[in-house]
């Protein structure tokens, strides 16, 4: 076995080969793979900008995430020639990535976005119990959301209201809201108006009620935050020590590094490294991640 490691041409060989293996009897899941890291995703990402309400251009889009995944990918390629298997891992790697980072983007915006909505789910659920005791009707409360409030919440509020002008009903309306936010708050809310209108109740009080609930949650999850910041912190920082360590070793002793990206070994160290790191990284963040 280490005859094989230390002789590149061979180690290359078998190395093809278990590839092409893998590769032939693999063949419906590599192509799921790769049609997901391609067109599925330009397909997520255009549906996440939509939920946003971004105009939305496809081909567009699709020609940036060309050039972010591609492009980048060929420029990176042509920069290692003539270390072409050096070329076609980081070339293949920066190639996969462009295509999953504007989705990982989009959607760390879009977590932001609902979080922001709900948070101004409180405001907005005063304001829609006040316009009950007033005497105003579902419909009206959320025209004054509409009318006195800013921010996304607005834009979610307004979307409802143009469809109930278009007769959609407010079920119906309410009901894609909480799909485009699948928020435990919003979906609470939704569900509270479709039980009332069937079984009859107190708006009011139940508007009062959602408004507190989400205020106690939010108390909750700020404090869990804060108790997990270090932990967090702690995790980016494990995972940014290898880096460091090569970088400084790359300075002061590059004759120990340069073995690791010219030799069969050295890339199968590396993987190793990267591979152990995706887990830990992973492993740290479900960790820390507490779900109220």
């Amino acid at each position: 076995m280490s005859f094989i490691f230390q002789n590149d041409l061979i180690f290359m060989i078998v190395f093809g080969l278990a590839s092409f293996v893998v590769a032939y009897l693999w063949t419906d899941k590599i192509l799921n793979f790769l049609y997901r890291r391609s067109l599925g995703t330009r397909e997520e990402v255009i549906q996440l900008m939509d939920k946003m309400f971004v105009e939305v251009d496809k081909e567009k889009v699709t020609w940036t995430m060309l050039l972010l995944s591609f492009g980048v990918g060929v420029i990176l390629f042509l920069a290692l020639w003539p270390n072409v298997i050096m070329g076609v891992i980081i070339g293949g790697a920066v190639t996969i990535l462009g295509w999953s980072l504007p989705k990982k983007v989009l959607m760390a915006l879009w977590e932001r976005r609902s979080k922001n909505v709900v948070a101004q789910m409180v405001d907005a659920m005063t304001l829609m119990a006040n316009g009950v005791k007033a005497g105003l009707s579902v419909q009206n409360t959320i025209d004054r959301v509409c009318d006195n409030m800013t921010g996304p919440i607005t834009q979610e509020f307004r979307l409802i209201q143009n469809k109930l002008r278009l007769g959609m009903s407010l079920e119906d309306a309410l009901n894609e809201f909480s799909e485009r936010i699948p928020e435990p708050d919003v979906i609470m809310f939704v569900n509270s108006i479709g039980i009332l209108a069937e079984t009859g109740g107190n708006l009011a009080q139940t508007f009062s009620t959602i408004a507190f609930t989400i205020r106690e949650r939010q108390k909750i999850h700020k404090k869990i935050e804060a108790l997990t910041a270090s932990a967090r912190m702690q995790g980016r920082i494990m995972t940014m020590v290898p880096f460091f360590v090569l970088a400084m070793l790359a300075a002061f002793d590059p004759d120990k590094v340069i073995p690791l990206f010219t030799t069969a070994m050295g890339w199968v160290a590396l993987a190793i490294v990267l591979v152990l790191l995706v887990i830990g990284g992973t492993v740290m963040n479900k960790l820390v991640t507490i779900k109220v």
